[in-house]
């Protein structure tokens, strides 16, 4: 079920404090509606009825769609007790396979129920970001431009199916977002990357399945 609470922030902006809503947990086959607000991130956003400046909430949610059995747990801090989270993974393996992820930002929770409501799988769109910036850092100008790509948080934004079916990342450049699409030629390939590596694969219970994890088996 989905759990809600009130809690109380202060504006960015002014400085002033309001009551917002928060989740602790959203079950999306009773609100289908909360599905499209994580996605565009607007469940986090807030506007202060003061200075009308939009505010992110941040907050730790554990966002479950039963249809596709899929958990994902947004934990700011990674603050959760060992013994829940393993009481929570017990619980979704009783009742069916279930994916099971950790974050620890929004834009990487947005991300994750992206990929997964395209029916694709997060850690190959991991390793396509590895083999999408090894492409950009071998064109880049320097070693200060490579480093900055290298550091930069990739985001898998939207499967574009009209036409040539392709995929597009988002990505900070100069303190804009930026974008570039790939061929779809190229998930694939990486599918191949990790049938041929077998090892490769998260952790049990709420693996966090990022550039983090997959440094471990690429350098």
């Amino acid at each position: 079920m989905s759990i809600k609470t009130e809690s109380i922030a202060a504006c960015s902006s002014c400085g002033k404090r309001t009551q917002i809503t928060t989740y602790k947990s959203i079950n999306i086959s009773e609100d289908p509606s909360l599905k499209e607000k994580v996605k565009d991130g607007s469940l986090f956003l807030w506007k202060c009825p003061h200075c009308g400046q939009m505010n992110l909430a941040k907050y730790d949610i554990l966002y479950h769609d039963p249809e596709k059995k899929l958990m994902v747990w947004l934990l700011q801090d990674e603050n959760m007790s060992e013994t829940q989270m393993h009481s929570i993974s017990l619980h979704a393996k009783a009742i069916g396979n279930y994916t099971l992820r950790r974050v620890t930002d929004t834009g990487s929770l947005m991300e994750k129920v992206i990929i997964f409501d395209n029916a694709l799988d997060d850690t190959v769109i991991e390793v396509c970001k590895y083999v999408l910036k090894m492409e950009m850092v071998s064109k880049a100008s320097g070693e200060d431009a490579a480093k900055v790509i290298l550091d930069a948080p990739f985001h898998f934004f939207r499967l574009n199916e009209d036409g040539q079916k392709s995929m597009t990342f988002i990505y900070p450049d100069e303190a804009r977002m930026k974008s570039l699409d790939i061929g779809f030629n190229v998930y694939e390939d990486c599918e191949g990357i990790l049938r041929r590596n077998p090892g490769i694969v998260p952790e049990e219970g709420f693996a966090k399945v990022d550039q983090e994890w997959l440094s471990r088996y690429f350098r």
